[in-house]
């Protein structure tokens, strides 16, 4: 039970490390604690409601109450199976923006500006544009990730770009490419109809060789000797027993995982792991701090006639879908159908957008309920840049126990500000012509709800996680107390160890998450490799030329 590298967690950015590490001849062993992705719901894109909903297929975490949000405790799903969050996740495929990687490198992790990562987003994708536009200059042609588009056949899927545009909006025919700003037809991580997780896309190939396996077990702690890493302590068929990694441990076990198994470790605040007993290896203040999300509203319209996904929504309907996609990988099931959607700036002054759209042209929520009206469309709208920020921290020393999650929703002032705009202005677009046939009336938050109060109201009982988790381990300069790993992944203070996931991200960027937390686990791949990394690539992206005094 040993290898060079021992990689805990099968998701998003471990199933790109063992690709890349055993691609280059070491031994790699990854260590995942839930089962198996195979099975319609996973595989199937159309049936996204369900994975993240299943108690085998996900971790189950939820927030503490939330105080700005009436006491509600949100869900927190995390990827517990092959491929993790990759493998429930509504697969929409967002690199970010430009600019969160400047900022990033901004504020002191070295060499993730956009030129350092743009490479490695190009190394990673095969992307199939479908004849929908863009620039395939800005995008990869050969990684192990498909990135693809949706048909777009239904009427709404296209009226939502089209009424973006009369609102007085950019179209872009690739947020992914040259300019994020606008509306436009949405990527996802499906390739010939099926989901096209992190485990289908690096894992499977990579346990194809001879120097790569997995073993399904429950990390406890990394195993410290004086000072190093040298392997982590698992519990399996309820026996605990100790892997040893050769070269390093590199952690890739989520967001809330990975600064929980570091605490675990010894490595993390000094008080706080004290009060569980925890002999302190690394006093390091910014383990489970830092901790982001986007939080989204459904804005919902009921449709004046039946074109909306709503048919499909029975008994019959959903057999229809299914049958269709199993024969043959194709129909309704074979998309997210989150086939359109848009970023745009809240205000002028604002250099780049801080609002995302993904449309669906179905009233439901995140856990598969139907709005009861029947046919009906939504926007998911939220900020992208809110200034609050929670922790994770540890409710005891027991490994089976879950973390403590807060938050900290909408603690800041300016989230209130930011989630009143977005609600109008997703009405606004609602209000163009692009949507008059199709429109009956506002389901949610409802017409009258209209005075900032009832606004506010709205927002506290209706918000919800995008689930989007990230930033509890923060990459910064070694000499940064808050930091808790380098610009090369390194848990600073301990030597052969580290984090490559979503939990490094200084600050969270535009959009869905499972493409820069791919990217995380390529790029580190080379800095563990101790390669040099890929030739920074200085392409302009487009900024709105009148930003400072124009929204749109």
């Amino acid at each position: 039970m040993e290898a060079d590298y021992v990689i805990v967690g099968a998701g998003s950015a471990g199933c790109a490390m063992a690709y890349r590490l055993s691609e280059a001849g070491h031994s790699v062993l990854v260590i995942e604690h839930g089962g198996t992705d195979a099975g319609p719901f996973i595989q199937m894109p159309g049936a996204l409601s369900y994975p993240m909903n299943m108690a085998r297929y996900d971790w189950g975490y939820q927030s503490e109450p939330e105080p700005h949000l009436g006491n509600r405790r949100l869900a927190c799903p995390r990827g517990k199976v092959i491929g993790g969050s990759s493998s429930i996740n509504g697969m929409v495929y967002v690199r970010g923006h430009a600019c969160d990687y400047d900022h990033w490198r901004d504020q002191g992790a070295g060499g993730w500006g956009y030129a350092d990562v743009l490479p490695y987003f190009k190394r990673m994708e095969s992307w199939h544009d479908g004849g929908h536009g863009g620039d395939p200059a800005w995008r990869g042609t050969d990684g192990p990730l498909h990135v693809s588009r949706g048909p777009r056949d239904n009427p709404l899927t296209r009226a939502f770009v089209e009424a973006g545009a009369q609102a007085g909006y950019q179209r872009t025919g690739d947020y992914n490419g040259e300019q994020q700003e606008g509306v436009g037809p949405f990527d996802m991580t499906v390739w010939q109809g099926q989901r096209w997780s992190a485990a289908n896309a690096y894992l499977r190939p990579a346990l194809k060789r001879d120097n790569c396996d997995l073993i399904r077990a429950l990390v406890t702690r990394v195993v410290i000797e004086e000072g190093r890493a040298v392997g982590v302590e698992t519990l399996r068929k309820g026996r605990r027993e100790v892997v040893r990694a050769r070269a390093e441990v590199i952690l890739a076990a989520s967001s809330i995982n990975s600064p929980k198994l570091l605490m675990l470790s010894g490595i993390g605040p000094g008080a706080h792991l004290g009060e569980h007993g925890i002999a302190v290896q690394a006093d390091r203040p910014g383990v489970g701090q830092n901790l982001q999300d986007h939080l989204e509203l459904y804005i919902q319209m009921a449709a004046s006639q039946p074109v909306s996904l709503f048919k499909y929504w029975n008994l019959l309907g959903k057999g229809f879908v299914g049958a269709r996609w199993l024969l043959g990988r194709k129909g309704l099931g074979a998309s997210n159908q989150f086939e359109s959607g848009g970023f745009i700036r809240s205000d002028a002054g604002v250099n780049y957008p801080d609002i995302q759209f993904h449309f669906l042209p179905i009233a439901v929520r995140y856990d598969g309920k139907a709005a009861a009206e029947g046919h009906g469309f939504q926007a998911h709208v939220g900020p992208m840049r809110s200034a609050s920020r929670g922790a994770v921290s540890l409710r005891s020393n027991e490994p089976s126990d879950a973390p403590v999650i807060r938050f900290n929703y909408m603690s800041q002032e300016s989230d209130w500000v930011d989630f009143r705009k977005c609600i109008r202005l997703t009405r606004e677009i609602f209000a163009q012509d692009a949507f008059k046939p199709f429109v009956s009336h506002e389901i949610q938050p409802g017409a009258d709800v209209t005075s900032e109060a009832d606004l506010d109201d709205f927002i506290r009982a209706h918000a919800e996680s995008a689930y989007h988790p990230c930033g509890t381990c923060r990459m910064g300069r070694a000499d940064d107390r808050q930091a808790v790993v380098d610009p090369q992944g390194r848990v600073i203070g301990v030597e052969r160890l580290r984090v490559a996931d979503s939990s490094i991200f200084p600050r969270i960027t535009n959009g869905n998450l499972n493409a820069p937390s791919i990217m995380v686990g390529e790029k580190i791949a080379d800095h563990v490799l101790g390669r040099t990394p890929l030739s920074p690539e200085n392409a302009e992206p487009w900024m709105h030329p009148s930003w400072q005094v124009q929204q749109r």
